[in-house]
């Protein structure tokens, strides 16, 4: 039997208990039946973010953004494509630092974008500015194997 671990869902913010070697068969939420990956990033306020950040046991790559950042808005396609390509293993996920700057303050975001990667709510690494791709990808594998 495989390990099972937590994943909170992207609609309803339930934790779910999952087996880990089941993770890419997308699942379905106990409490509401959405789907638990959905492949695109989640706009999370303080609330939220306790969750995915703190009791779900799937590392969390935050993007710290804001909507007249223009690196910001260059960046917002790549995250989406990197949600798509990431998910399950990591998800995705913006705060947007205009609406919910108690979280900017607790994380110390000094300049944005700035990518963040939580895992059971412990900062795992981070880097600022936009990026393309490729690079996004490599900078996650390299940094994902210290969240397990």
């Amino acid at each position: 039997m495989s390990e099972s671990i937590h994943v909170a869902c992207p609609n309803c913010d339930t934790l779910n208990r999952m087996p880990r070697d089941r993770l890419g068969q997308k699942g379905k939420c106990g409490r509401c039946g959405g789907t638990l990956f959905q492949g695109k990033p989640l706009a999370l306020d303080a609330d939220r973010f306790a969750v995915h950040a703190e009791r779900s046991d799937l590392p969390l790559l935050v993007d710290f953004w804001a909507a007249w950042c223009g690196p910001c808005r260059m960046m917002a396609p790549v995250f989406e494509q990197a949600a798509a390509r990431l998910e399950p293993r990591v998800r995705l996920a913006k705060v947007d630092t205009e609406t919910v700057p108690e979280l900017a303050a607790r994380f110390g975001i000094r300049s944005i974008p700035t990518l963040v990667l939580v895992h059971r709510g412990r900062e795992v690494a981070r880097t600022a500015g936009a990026m393309p791709l490729p690079a996004l990808l490599a900078w996650v594998g390299e940094h994902e194997m210290k969240s397990g």
